[in-house]
């Protein structure tokens, strides 16, 4: 507020300024043409009236100096340019007007000169302050407003001006002085509107209006003090005032436009060409009417250096379109291919899906390499660079007149296809397999990949680009994942399913909306059945598919490059579920850690600040993390996982069994637990080959100072059996099911009626 109210009471006092300056023009108004006699009443008028409308409008300038700091330059300058305007007209009727023969030049002409001087500081700040860089074509636009303009005010204005050339020389001087300022005034005006460009900007029109309506006073002034024919106080007075009034407008409306307004004023088409176009004919029409005859040869050259001028900013315009053209073949073509890349094919395909019809629909085809990895990875990027190269060339024979091929990225290529039924789409998308199942020359080896293409058609079943785009991806990840090389998009509406695609952005608008949830499933010892802890479980309470699973979440989750936030989710959830019984039972939550965690050196601070924040000790939680987890970074892993178990944190190796479970991999692993996948556990009661290993696999655990946790205990014969083999926690559907947070703190009361009993 603080900043807002001394705005608005500058705004305030900036109207009524006006107001009464608009008043004090009215009073001024009455005494054009007959006026009351007296010295009185001619000092009212002329000392008065006429100078309070100067000083209203310096004000208002003063006053926007004052409350807008981008422009304060220009509308303090132009206030300094009235106030010397008011001491020249003080100067003249309090000591020169009554003189038989009053000096000239005099201290009066010397302030009305100094005038545009400020003047012509406060245009070149306002333009500072709307261009914010300056290019050549501006630059060159100016030079022909400028040189036009000039042209055609010394042909009408300085032409009378160079025939009083009678008295001193000083007198001379002065005589030139006024139309040549009014000259460079009218060329800089021009000049800014040619490089501003035509624009709806209500301080600029004003403002221009303004120095417009003072130029017009000073031509009839210049005409009629040539022939001796002024009146002082007459009509002509009035157009001096208009224009000062118009300035004290143009000031008080400076800070309405904000300046995202202004730029979205482009610098395109007619507002652009519009003030060189005019300057440039005008030039042309001086040098038409007036050659030959007696011109001024500075009117001449200076029409001659606009049309000239005019002509450099044509060429240099044409460099620009050319320049421009180029740079947007560039940013719509793949620098390594030469094809056309996304943003090509997104504007193409935005007019061929609004053309689509039913009776002429179009098509996508979307290309994914298979084995591009495999290239890279053994052959070098090099190779695989090369193998992209020759993709175009390949599919070249498959394309018709219209088609468009582009990369989008990586080994992925899309085929647009306008006026191409699902039919035809599908069997174009043969011969394109076909074409790229042939074998690669690449680095003096013959490579051979294949490719999965997805296939979609508009306006069925997508009616815009991106829905087109997205079901072509749900068809080629199908035929990837089914290796069936093609595959169409076919929408089955009965089958409730979801595509990937709408299940990844569901799941970002799910982590922000609270729509997440955790599951717990209970751990107990094998020894006496207490609970010894649980496991968090994420579950997605889907609006409209209801409560999904892990299976659901965790794939859409590591697709979208969602696990880091997917986990840290999950993690706020169990501890606040902790905190919910861990001073009545101290049963420590086990939470899943992607990879991404894993390797997050601020994991550990992350964790103790959450556990603050809850006021549980660290023994209320353990982190649980798969073996492969650690093979992108194992040092980094190492460092997080011995950080975490200095904090207290537990720590515990998931799926034991199904990873890279060497023993020296284990030996140097920093954890406190390991569980057992339920692939080792299932058929320990039936299979003595599975039971061997869970034994062994129990003594080494219990070498290192391990406990062992037993996944999957699905009944009770399986349970004895594997706490007789040496696993000390059990964790599985004998025990109890993951149940929601309610049902959990009812089983920890006790109230397990509805759950099977412990196994052991």
């Amino acid at each position: 507020m603080r900043s807002i109210q001394p705005n608005a009471d500058s705004r305030r006092a900036s109207r009524w300024t006006l107001v009464l300056t608009g008043v004090v023009l009215a009073l001024f108004t009455t005494g054009i043409g007959p006026r009351p006699d007296g010295e009185a009443w001619a000092l009212a008028y002329d000392l008065v009236l006429y100078n309070a409308v100067y000083l209203g409008a310096g004000v208002t300038c003063v006053l926007a100096a004052r409350r807008n700091r981008a422009e304060r330059l220009a509308w303090a300058c132009l206030a300094l340019a009235l106030a010397l305007s008011v001491a020249g007209n003080l100067a003249w009727t309090l000591l020169l007007g009554d003189l038989a023969e009053p000096p000239y030049p005099s201290v009066a002409d010397a302030c009305w000169i100094a005038y545009f001087l400020p003047l012509y500081v406060a245009l070149v700040g306002l333009i500072r302050s709307r261009v914010g860089r300056f290019h050549a074509s501006m630059w060159l636009d100016g030079g022909i407003g400028a040189l036009g303009a000039t042209a055609v005010a010394i042909a009408l204005l300085l032409e009378p001006a160079l025939r009083l050339t009678e008295g001193s020389p000083a007198a001379v001087v002065t005589n030139l002085a006024y139309p040549v300022a009014d000259v460079v005034l009218l060329a800089l005006l021009v000049a800014v509107s040619a490089i501003l460009g035509v624009r709806r900007d209500p301080a600029l029109l004003l403002l221009g209006g303004g120095i417009v309506a003072n130029l017009a006073g000073d031509v009839v002034y210049l005409d009629l003090a040539t022939t001796g024919n002024y009146v002082e106080g007459g009509p002509l007075d009035l157009s001096w005032l208009v224009g000062v009034l118009l300035m004290g407008v143009a000031a008080h409306r400076s800070d309405r436009a904000t300046p995202a307004e202004r730029d979205a004023e482009s610098q395109v088409g007619w507002r652009v060409l519009a003030v060189p176009m005019v300057c440039n004919l005008a030039s042309l029409a001086v040098l038409g009417l007036g050659w030959g005859d007696s011109m001024s040869p500075w009117a001449a050259w200076c029409a001659i250096g606009c049309v000239l001028v005019g002509v450099a900013r044509t060429t240099f315009t044409f460099r620009e379109v050319r320049a421009l053209n180029e740079v947007r073949l560039e940013a719509r073509t793949d620098e390594l291919t030469g094809l056309p890349n996304r943003r090509a094919l997104l504007e193409a395909a935005r007019v061929v899906v609004a053309e689509a019809t039913t009776a002429r629909p179009a098509a996508l085809l979307l290309l994914d390499l298979d084995g591009f990895k495999e290239v890279n990875d053994s052959l070098g990027h090099g190779a695989g660079d090369e193998l992209l190269c020759q993709v175009g060339p390949r599919l070249a024979p498959a394309l018709r007149p219209g088609d468009l091929l582009a990369r989008l990225g990586g080994d992925e290529f899309a085929v647009l296809l306008p006026a191409t039924d699902l039919e035809t789409a599908a069997d174009r998308a043969g011969v394109v397999e076909d074409l790229l199942r042939r074998p690669f020359p690449v680095g003096g080896i013959r490579l051979h990949v294949g490719v999965s293409i997805g296939v979609s058609t508009a306006p069925i079943p997508a009616d815009d680009v991106q829905e087109l785009l997205r079901c072509a991806d749900v068809a080629m990840y199908a035929a990837k994942t089914e290796r069936s090389g093609v595959q169409v998009y076919v929408p089955d509406p009965g089958s409730g399913s979801v595509d990937r695609l709408r299940t990844m952005e569901e799941l970002r608008t799910a982590l922000t909306e609270g729509e997440l949830d955790v599951h717990l499933q209970p751990q107990v010892a094998m020894d006496d059945g207490r609970v010894v802890g649980c496991e968090a479980l994420v579950r997605w309470n889907h609006p409209t598919r209801g409560l999904l699973s892990p299976a659901v979440v965790l794939p859409a989750a590591e697709q979208a490059g969602l696990l880091r936030p997917l986990t840290d989710a999950v993690l706020e959830r169990s501890l606040d579920a902790v905190a919910q019984w861990w001073e009545e039972h101290r049963v420590p939550i086990s939470v899943n850690l992607a990879a991404a965690n894993v390797a997050d050196l601020d994991l550990p601070a992350k964790v103790a600040a959450a556990l603050d924040r809850r006021g549980l000790p660290p023994a209320a939680l353990t982190l649980e993390l798969v073996e492969d987890t650690l093979m992108s970074d194992p040092e980094r892993g190492r460092t997080v996982l011995g950080q975490l178990r200095r904090l207290g944190v537990r720590t515990s190796i998931d799926d034991y069994g199904t990873g890279y479970s060497s023993l020296a991999y284990l030996r140097h692993l920093p954890a406190d637990e390991l569980k057992l996948d339920r692939s080792l556990t299932a058929d320990v009661d039936t299979d003595e080959r599975a039971a061997a290993i869970v034994r062994h696999t129990a003594a080494l655990a219990h070498d290192l100072g391990l406990s062992l946790v037993a996944e999957g205990v699905e009944d009770l014969a399986t349970g004895r059996r594997l706490a007789d083999l040496g696993c000390d926690v059990a964790q599985g559907y004998a025990i109890a099911r993951p149940m929601p947070l309610a049902a959990f703190l009812r089983w920890l009361a006790g109230e397990r009626s509805e759950q099977v009993q412990p196994a052991v």
